[in-house]
């Protein structure tokens, strides 16, 4: 007899399991029946891919990480580049260009610019296979600037003197509690210049413009959409819907399925940390594009 408890032991374990947990099993497959997609199309894997960049570029490890992932994910197709930005850090702007740059080698890509499209958001952009620009949008401001806050009448109003030791001339370029002097501007103007240089020769490079000429594409000029693609900075105008159409043509997927979603809390979040970031910059002085 307990040979045959133990024989049938597995299905008796299982009916009982059932009937001691059958109103949450039902439970549950109400949940799946109501949740489920209601046909294949959500088992469909992403063939296609939409990546935003929103704000002031400080912080972009975020993008970087989605550009790359994009790069090396078989299943993605095409990748298309929102971007709303005024500008913001060089480094951080040359890491997404050249992100972007990776990114064309493997399968192409398309950056939309729906609203904003300037200085380190331009840069960010110019290395993908077309630029389509909102018709509304503005797009340039290809320049580089170095601010900060001279704070030293508020300073000796207050009863504030700032002291510190240092060795190097420069070692206190950029500093706000006095004015500038000349030579610590000659010197500002060095690294301006030359980050200058570095952003037209690269703008100039990777859409096919005469360098010599850069004035009529930079000098910090703003365009609208229209007077953008007259100098060549962008390649059409359109809006969202023609830049996703697009990524499609030049994906050739015969049935796109975009993965765009994004968390409303991340991404407000996101905009809480670029609020902050600029304000840090606001009265810490740093080179941006802009």
């Amino acid at each position: 007899m307990e040979f045959i408890k133990k024989i049938f032991s597995p299905i008796t374990s299982t009916l009982s399991y059932i009937q001691n947990h059958f109103k949450a099993m039902i439970f549950l497959l109400i949940l799946f029946l109501i949740f489920a997609p209601k046909n294949d199309v959500g088992f469909t894997p992403n063939n296609l891919q939409q990546i935003n960049l929103t704000g002031p570029i400080i912080m972009v490890s975020e993008v970087i990480e989605q550009i790359d992932n994009a790069t090396s994910d078989s299943s993605i197709k095409g990748v298309l580049f929102v971007v709303d930005s005024p500008g913001g850090a060089v480094a951080p702007s040359i890491e997404i260009a050249y992100a972007i740059k990776r990114l064309k080698e493997r399968k192409p890509v398309v950056v939309y610019a729906s609203g904003t499209l300037a200085s380190g958001g331009y840069y960010a952009s110019i290395w993908a296979n077309e630029i389509i620009a909102n018709p509304g949008s503005m797009v340039g401001s290809i320049g580089v600037i170095m601010q900060g806050t001279n704070f030293s009448e508020l300073m000796n109003k207050v009863g504030i003197k700032s002291q510190s030791v240092q060795a190097g001339k420069y070692k206190k370029v950029g500093t706000g509690d006095r004015e500038w002097t000349s030579y610590e501007v000659n010197e500002l103007n060095k690294v301006i210049n030359g980050t200058y240089d570095l952003f037209t020769t690269d703008v100039a490079e990777a859409r096919g413009l005469d360098i010599n000429k850069r004035d009529l594409f930079a000098n910090a000029h703003i365009f609208t959409a229209k007077q953008a693609k007259n100098v060549g900075l962008v390649d059409s105008i359109g809006v969202s819907y023609d830049a996703k159409l697009r990524v499609v043509q030049l994906s050739r997927v015969a049935h796109p399925v975009w993965n765009n979603k994004e968390d409303k809390f991340e991404k407000l979040m996101k905009r809480l940390s670029a609020t902050v970031a600029v304000t840090l910059h606001t009265y810490f002085p740093s080179i941006v594009l802009k």
